[in-house]
């Protein structure tokens, strides 16, 4: 084979090659986009905004604090959350799917509770949160174009045939006598794209699950700021704030667990 047409043929096959790419990062920053709209639209609910935000922020401590100011419960010194009248009346709720949670495994208990154990040990208060959350994540994705992190099957053909026909430059080029510095230049020219052909094939790869690396919901997540229930309270009662941050590190109320304490001697006994 001449070094001339040998090098018609490894240099816009390496240019297509390299177009491939140019598409398939155009449709992945795309598909970004499209993701970062419809992050941005559901989290427009602001418990989904905090729900990866550390704790003293995330989406309980803002359940709790709706909660306190809608007066359904109160937290004392030590963190106890204590249902009011209102919040003990079944028919009441909170207006939405996670303070109502809360409120109810705080129905549940029959003593003060600690936010940290709720959080901790309430399954059920846990399944829901964690429904509320996925339901969030499962709009954000709906209709919206998978990567596959393995090429189909028509891939598969053209890589083989990209293979193929690198193969067969490298022993064209064995075989070449280049004579004069066009074909001196041509033979140049298709080391160069052969080289690139080479490179090619790691960028692709790269390039193919690179969208695994880029998570528009928690972008978007990161960006949110202070959940306004939280915000709300800080200014009207910081001590309330504080107390809940107690709440929430504590998980044991005391030897009683958030259990009546038990008499240690018989009623009606004298004392001792």
């Amino acid at each position: 084979m001449r070094p001339v047409v040998l090098a018609c043929v490894v240099v816009p096959v390496t240019a297509v090659l390299y177009g491939v790419l140019g598409l398939l990062r155009r449709r992945q920053d795309r598909w970004h986009r499209v993701m970062v709209e419809r992050a941005a639209g559901l989290l427009q609910d602001p418990y989904r905004a905090a729900a990866h935000r550390w704790w003293p922020g995330d989406d309980v401590q803002a359940a709790a604090a709706a909660l306190l100011l809608d007066g359904l419960v109160t937290v004392n010194h030590r963190g106890n959350l204590s249902l009011t009248a209102a919040g003990s009346d079944p028919d009441r709720t909170a207006g939405h799917p996670l303070p109502d949670a809360l409120l109810d495994a705080l129905r549940r208990r029959t003593a003060p509770a600690l936010l940290g154990n709720v959080s901790q040990r309430d399954a059920a208060f846990n399944a829901a949160r964690a429904e509320f959350h996925a339901a969030g994540r499962t709009a954000a994705q709906h209709e919206i174009p998978v990567f596959r992190r393995e090429p189909g099957a028509a891939g598969q053909i053209a890589l083989l045939l990209v293979l193929a026909h690198m193969l067969v430059t490298v022993l064209a080029l064995a075989g070449l006598a280049p004579r004069g510095p066009v074909e001196s230049a041509a033979v140049a020219a298709t080391a160069v794209g052969l080289v690139a052909q080479l490179v090619w094939f790691g960028v692709y790869g790269r390039l193919r699950t690179a969208h695994t690396q880029r998570d528009a919901w928690a972008e978007q997540v990161a960006r949110a700021g202070l959940h306004p229930a939280l915000a709300e309270l800080a200014r009207r009662d910081p001590e309330a704030v504080a107390r809940l941050r107690t709440s929430r590190w504590r998980v044991r109320r005391g030897r009683n667990r958030g259990r009546p304490r038990r008499r240690s001697t018989p009623a009606g006994a004298p004392p001792a």
